[in-house]
């Protein structure tokens, strides 16, 4: 666990999030300053600042995330009209919780390219 990750805290309970899914892996909860009507933060369980900190020994946690992200839009009725799935890495991307995370984004149209 990251001392001042906010996610890791929020995967120990120690902060309180509104959580749509969650297994042995990964936690799912809502952003708390959401871009879409749908925004929600899949993180793994295990501390691990960004894509590039991925490493063979854990390499099975981007494709827990990302099926997470599945079984949320599921319960939140958003996987058939679609959603968007972005990992941002480091600071140019956007990255502002170094600990990996998945922003799943839906209940409106997207356009592309992205920004």
């Amino acid at each position: 666990m990251g001392e001042d990750c906010v996610f890791c805290k929020i995967v120990a309970g120690e902060i309180p999030a509104d959580r749509v899914y969650e297994d042995e892996l990964a936690v799912a909860f809502k952003d708390l300053n959401p871009s879409a009507p749908h925004h929600v933060l899949i993180v793994p369980r295990e501390h691990t600042a960004s894509v590039n900190e991925v490493a063979e020994d854990n390499r099975a946690v981007i494709g827990r995330l990302l099926m997470a992200a599945g079984k949320a839009a599921q319960k939140l009725g958003i996987d058939q009209s679609g959603y968007r799935c972005v990992i941002n890495t480091n600071q140019d991307a956007g990255q502002e919780v170094f600990h990996v995370h998945v922003h799943m984004l839906g209940g409106r149209k997207f356009g592309w390219p992205p920004g």
